[in-house]
């Protein structure tokens, strides 16, 4: 120890570079990966390994990340984020079914599952986010191009939604992404379009529609209206057939009851003889 600093006192210079030096080497031999990240080590772009990558359900601090050794020179680390991220689209242009050019904002959230295949496909993480943008600009159209602008403003857009993640979520796998979560901050008309006309044909259209399914309520209540009343007519005809006599005392009954008791009844008198024509039914043996 001691003859090692004679030596740094005697040539101080030598003594700074050769530390210098080491400093280097050591930084280019030893890395930290951080818990949130996944390092890739790289051996002329060729991944030799991968460090902490992710895991689901991985508690925090068992991941196998923090100090690690690489070959100097042959070897780099590159780092990719293992978090939650974010990709935003805002003002996307989008032509709905009903023929309306609508602005939508929209973002979808992601996560990097598979770091290799992510590597192997497109090398990074700014090239992933430019990628995700056009695929989820691609989903959006897709999906809205088959939808009203009303279905936006209705519960049918969360089906709208899950149907662009699902459009998303495939696409995606291809660069070892997962995707979590698709939502549309805002469908807009633009602001140099006729909105009070844009609405007034909504409306026309939803009151047409109304129309359409009250004319076809009307029909199917007569269709079960005749049916009820056919099937009723076959059941009295059955009934009554079995005994003529008191099927003519039951609706000659029933004419009394409606002519001297119902709400036209009035305060008529009526002066017939017993027994005979209208009142035939009042000289019948007791039944």
């Amino acid at each position: 120890m001691r003859k090692l600093l004679d030596i740094i006192i005697a040539k101080p210079m030598h003594a700074a570079v050769a530390g210098l030096a080491l400093a280097v080497l050591a930084t280019m031999t030893f890395s930290v990966i951080p818990e949130t990240q996944q390092g890739l080590v790289l051996r002329y772009g060729q991944i030799q390994r991968v460090i902490n990558p992710y895991q689901p359900n991985q508690g925090f601090g068992a991941t196998g990340a923090g100090l690690t050794a690489r070959i100097p020179f042959l070897e780099q680390v590159q780092l990719i984020d293992k978090r939650v991220q974010r990709v935003q689209l805002e003002n996307q242009p989008v032509l709905s079914t009903d023929q309306l050019r609508m602005q939508v904002d929209a973002y979808a959230r992601y996560r990097i599952v598979d770091v290799r295949r992510m590597y192997e496909s497109i090398r990074s993480e700014q090239r992933l986010q430019t990628q995700l943008q056009n695929l989820l600009a691609s989903s959006l159209r897709n999906e809205l191009g088959r939808r009203t602008f009303a279905a936006l403003l209705s519960p049918e857009r969360g089906q709208v939604m899950d149907g662009i993640r699902t459009d998303l979520a495939r696409e995606a796998r291809r660069y070892g992404v997962e995707v979590i979560d698709v939502r549309i901050n805002r469908a807009d008309l633009p602001e140099g379009s006729s909105r009070d006309s844009v609405f007034a044909r909504m409306r026309t259209a939803r009151e047409q529609e109304a129309r359409s399914i009250e004319a076809e309520g009307q029909k199917q209540a007569q269709i079960i209206r005749a049916e009820a009343d056919a099937s009723a007519a076959r059941i009295y005809a059955a009934s009554f057939g079995k005994d003529p006599q008191f099927y003519a005392f039951y609706r000659a009954m029933q004419s009394y009851e409606q002519t001297f008791t119902g709400e036209d009844a009035g305060q008529t008198t009526f002066v017939l003889p017993p027994g005979e024509g209208y009142l035939s039914q009042f000289n019948q043996p007791q039944r």
